[in-house]
């Protein structure tokens, strides 16, 4: 049995609002039931349409769905590139880095259950992956001071000495988008020196 084909245009598409409103096995139809590819059956009435007829008539071997399908794995390749794109050396004294160095010592000092706040002492590795974010990978040292979480300027605080001395060796993923003033710590690890 051939399935009825039904035009994309012409007097079967003028019928849209009338199928709207009433549904669409009671459409009128502009068209004699034998036109319109409808072998035998009342001509005011259509027969409901098989599920891949519904989308203005195309089947599933038509172009349009390949191409749907091709632009979709299309897209999910080039996402897959992305998140499988690898960190790259950059600068420590790039500007967007900078602030996203801030912002992870801020991040870990806020939460951190000690009441002294540290301080980044060094940057031992700065790398970036380049997606349509800037992601940063990050390695710091960071020491305990005697200021204060809270306290202003904790840069220029000094380090605590002997019995309360103590350096971490973090690493920190960044995704930063400076432009928005948007920062997510994406993850973070310290371990003591």
């Amino acid at each position: 049995m051939r399935l009825p084909t039904w035009p994309l245009f012409g007097a079967h598409r003028r019928d849209w609002p009338g199928m709207l409103r009433k549904g669409w096995a009671e459409a009128p139809s502009k068209q004699k039931a034998s036109s319109s590819g409808l072998q035998g059956g009342i001509p005011g009435r259509r027969p409901l349409p098989r599920p891949c007829q519904l989308s203005f008539g195309l089947r599933s071997s038509s172009m349009f769905l390949k191409a749907t399908l091709l632009l979709g794995l299309a897209v999910l390749g080039i996402h897959v590139w992305a998140i499988e794109m690898e960190f790259v050396d950059i600068s420590k004294d790039l500007e967007y880095f900078a602030v996203s160095v801030e912002f992870a010592v801020a991040w870990f000092n806020s939460g951190n259950t000690e009441e002294q706040a540290y301080k980044l002492l060094e940057v031992r590795r700065a790398q970036q992956k380049q997606s349509w974010t800037m992601i940063y990978l990050m390695e710091l040292d960071l020491g305990r001071t005697v200021c204060k979480k809270h306290d202003e300027d904790i840069d220029k605080c000094p380090l605590q000495e002997s019995p309360g001395e103590r350096k971490l060796n973090c690493t920190f993923i960044v995704d930063s988008r400076p432009w928005f003033t948007q920062f997510t710590l994406l993850s973070s690890t310290c371990q003591q020196i």
